[in-house]
């Protein structure tokens, strides 16, 4: 029988991390909101007393920013982790990010030795080789 590895600690704290990381996001785009709606002044707080203040209240706004924030940051964060396979990069030490094609040395190097090759000297007609 194969042998299971079992998961660490760290790969079964990954999701807490992803939802600290996202929640920090909407706390911080919440708080951004109330400072710039005047939620802590006292002119927008005896307006909201009084009952004369127009539209959503700054608080009932920020939680709205808040978790708009935090959802939209759990889910992108979260469609770039499937975008990789973790099995691949099992054993690997990667010294760049996982996403990218190759070396940029190997690609621009063979890239451009092919176009002139195909396409001649001034990009025009091919030369006789």
């Amino acid at each position: 029988m194969s042998e299971e590895k079992k998961s660490t600690r760290r790969e079964l704290l990954r999701p807490l991390h992803l939802l600290g990381i996202a929640l920090a996001a909407g706390v911080f785009a919440a708080v951004v909101t109330l400072v710039t709606t005047g939620a802590f002044t006292a002119r927008v707080n005896n307006a909201i007393a009084t009952g004369t203040y127009q539209g959503l209240t700054p608080i009932g706004l920020g939680l709205v920013i808040g978790g708009g924030a935090f959802i939209v940051t759990l889910l992108i964060m979260s469609m770039l982790i499937l975008a990789v396979d973790p099995r691949q990069y099992e054993d690997k030490t990667m010294g760049r990010p996982v996403l990218y094609d190759g070396e940029p040395d190997e690609q621009t190097g063979a890239a451009a030795s092919d176009d002139v090759q195909q396409k001649g000297p001034a990009g025009g007609e091919p030369t006789a080789s």
